[in-house]
């Protein structure tokens, strides 16, 4: 018989493994995301070459299958963390499966508003530094918050895939406990507490987004 202290537990290694990836995929999809933009053809500063090739490498990132990119990043994760094994041990492929998603998003959020923007700034004199960090991203925050939300929400199920395979959390508990001991009631709660993290990620990022809209 599983107790409520073990869900607890899975809950909060599920909650610190979205959590921690969530805040440092935002900050290095933000770098890349502008990356792309700035290097882009519309972009502050167009260089074909540097943005064919973050291009490409977003690309493949993205077009990787997270299982077997889990896999592909053992010997990085044993590296970095230690141990295969754990919450901490599925950060690095988090991390890297989610970044170029939201890098994309990003680009997408920058090109939204970002001729007319960097014309204005521009026009009154400003430097490429001052256009993103004082016009583009203010005025871009509510679909990179948008975008954010999104990607926090594939990495929540990206954790699912993680714990099946050793990471902990919801998903190793659904499948070790539930699935492979044919306990159906314990993937039952496991799946409904995911879907409840996904549905208060959701109605965060709403919030968030609602707010920014109505200033």
């Amino acid at each position: 018989m599983i107790d409520y202290r073990t869900y607890l537990e899975a809950f909060n290694e599920t909650l610190y493994m979205t959590a921690l990836s969530t805040l440092i995929v935002l900050v290095l999809g933000l770098i890349l995301g502008i990356a792309l933009y700035v290097t882009s053809q519309e972009g502050l500063i167009p260089n074909r070459f540097v943005y064919s090739v973050l291009s490409v490498v977003t690309s493949i990132g993205r077009s990787i299958p997270f299982l077997i990119l889990i896999v592909l990043l053992l010997p990085v994760t044993r590296m970095l963390v230690g141990t295969i094994l754990g919450p901490s041990a599925a950060i690095p492929a988090l991390v890297i499966g989610a970044t170029p998603f939201y890098a994309r998003l990003v680009e997408l959020a920058l090109f939204e508003k970002g001729k007319a923007l960097k014309e204005t700034g521009i026009s009154f004199g400003a430097t490429n530094l001052t256009i993103i960090m004082k016009i583009l991203i203010p005025e871009s925050k509510a679909s990179l918050v948008r975008g954010i939300t999104v990607t926090a929400i594939a990495i929540t199920g990206y954790t699912s895939i993680a714990g099946a395979i050793g990471a902990g959390g919801l998903g190793n508990l659904a499948y070790l406990y539930g699935y492979a001991r044919n306990r159906q009631q314990v993937t039952i709660i496991a799946t409904v507490l995911i879907v409840a993290l996904i549905l208060v990620i959701q109605l965060i990022g709403d919030l968030t987004v609602k707010k920014l809209t109505h200033k």
